[in-house]
Parts: C-alpha cells; structure tokens; sequence
C-alpha cells in the first residue's frame, strides 16, 4: 500500500513540473506550389526533344505489284502486245468479257 502512495506522489509531481514547462510554438512551414509551369515546360521540353532528335526514315520505292498485258490492234490489222507496271489495279476487266463483245 505504501508503494502505491509514494508512487501516486512521484507522479503527481511530475505533473506539477510538466505543467510548469512552457512549450515553444511550431513554426509554420509553407508549402511550395509548383503550379502549372513546371510539369507543363517539362512536358514542352520532351515534346521538342522527341521532333528535334528524330531521323528521317527514307521513303522506299514500292515494287510494281501490278503487270497489265494488253493486246492491241492497229489499223492494219496488226497486233501488238502493250505491257504496263503499276501498282495498283484501277479497272479490272473478266477474262471472258471479250466473249460477251466480240462474239
């Protein structure tokens, strides 16, 4: 009983002292605000750096894919084979449209 009593006592005067210490006041901080500049010039500076560093990729001829092959006459009835490369097919014509035509 007696060590509860001399305990109470010990920290009852602890409190008395600590109510007595005076507390500094926390400095308020600031906060830094960034705004809108900072992430927008960096975004600006990789933009240009990706146009400024980019190589010019070379623009490759294309192959004919396309090989047209006529057969024409001429108006003394003589024939002559005309052969054309392109690359792409503007009209297409059935091989056996000329039945429908000639005969």
């Amino acid at each position: 009983m007696e060590n509860n009593e001399q305990l109470e006592r010990f920290f009852s005067q602890m409190k008395k002292k600590d109510e007595q210490l005076k507390i500094p006041d926390f400095p308020e901080v600031k906060a830094q605000k960034f705004g809108l500049w900072i992430p927008t010039g960096i975004a600006a500076s990789i933009g240009l750096a990706f146009l400024v560093f980019q190589d010019p990729t070379p623009i490759e001829s294309t192959a004919p894919e396309v090989v047209i092959i006529t057969l024409q006459e001429d108006e003394n009835q003589n024939q002559h084979f005309t052969i054309e490369e392109t690359t792409f097919l503007d009209t297409w014509e059935s091989p056996t449209a000329s039945l429908l035509t000639d005969y």
